[in-house]
């Protein structure tokens, strides 16, 4: 199997602006501050950032969508944010997108979820999160229904994710799968977390890092065959089509239907931040399979699209010309 950019990735790419891709999960801001540092506090042994600057950028699920944009497709979102300042900017970011909000609820039950990192000499010093997690409120999930009624034919794919923030439950999955069976046959993409397993069966491909795929699989992969044996597992228990399991330094291994594993090392040069990077391979492999792509083609495109946001700070995404490594 070729394990590098092709003439069909290529004829791909120029595909891309026709594909539009549903997105549903955990909508976050991500908050960076940036510094330097020149000193230990004398309070205390923590080092004192002289902040130089800081942005607003869009995370978590909305991040997938702002990957999806910047590789030249379309989409809309599907979650949920608060009544705050923070809600504001976050559909401020989206309409400069020129993605359509109808399917984003507003909700007085809890704030945007926004996460603030604070990046020093390009080290992330600290995190702090500002949220509230768990069910949505009965009535918001119905507003999810209706738009997925009105709006779920005009994609060419769906993806979920999945961030444990409370949007993604086992009542919206089985409502998008039920709507799914009965018109448009779409693939189903899911970047999942470990809970609740079970909501995720019958989707298309998941796409889990090595520690979820070890907690899916309730195994320890410390060698391929681990690593065979954690796959098996996971799509007999979801009856997948596919899975992908991103393993950092490794690169990412492909399991689908009767076939030997497709094992693709990775293309990073160097590692400055995995902020987002998941964000990157799910919205990649989608838009490749919306496409036409088969699974192989699309996780080696991912793959490529990975190894490339990694080298980035931030928050980041990857552009048709540098996976096609036509950039400076």
């Amino acid at each position: 199997m070729n394990r590098t950019i092709t003439d069909r990735h290529r004829a791909a790419l120029t595909r891309f602006p026709d594909a539009k891709i549903l997105v549903i999960g955990d909508l976050i801001i991500d908050h960076f501050i940036w510094g330097t540092v020149n000193r230990i506090s004398p309070e205390a042994p923590v080092p004192v950032v002289n902040v130089t600057r800081e942005n607003l950028l869009l995370g978590g699920a909305a991040n997938v969508l702002n990957n999806i944009y910047a590789l030249g497709g379309k989409g809309d979102m599907c979650g949920a944010i608060g009544l705050d300042t923070m809600g504001d900017h976050l559909l401020e970011l989206l309409h400069t997108l020129g993605s359509a909000t109808a399917g984003i609820i507003r909700s007085g039950d809890r704030p945007t979820t926004k996460k603030t990192r604070v990046i020093a000499q390009h080290q992330q010093v600290v995190r702090f999160d500002r949220e509230k997690s768990g069910p949505l409120p009965p009535e918001i999930q119905e507003r999810f229904f209706t738009y997925l009624d009105l709006h779920l034919a005009d994609f060419q794919a769906v993806i979920i994710s999945d961030y444990n923030k409370g949007v993604v439950s086992a009542e919206l999955m089985a409502q998008l799968m039920r709507r799914l069976k009965a018109g448009k046959n779409i693939p189903v993409i899911v970047d999942p977390k470990p809970h609740h397993l079970e909501r995720f069966t019958g989707a298309t491909i998941l796409t889990p890092n090595l520690h979820e795929a070890e907690k899916m699989a309730g195994l320890s992969i410390v060698n391929d065959a681990d690593l065979r044996e954690a796959a098996r597992r996971i799509k007999e228990q979801l009856g997948c089509a596919a899975l992908l399991i991103t393993r950092g330094e490794a690169g990412m291994a492909l399991f689908e239907a009767d076939l030997d594993p497709l094992l693709i090392p990775t293309t990073a040069q160097e590692v400055y931040d995995v902020t987002g990077a998941g964000d990157t391979v799910i919205a990649t492999l989608a838009l490749g399979l919306a496409v036409g792509l088969s699974f192989s083609e699309a996780a080696i495109l991912a793959n490529r699209a990975a190894g490339i946001v990694v080298g980035k700070l931030g928050t980041a995404t990857v552009t048709p010309e540098e996976l096609l490594g036509e950039t400076a």
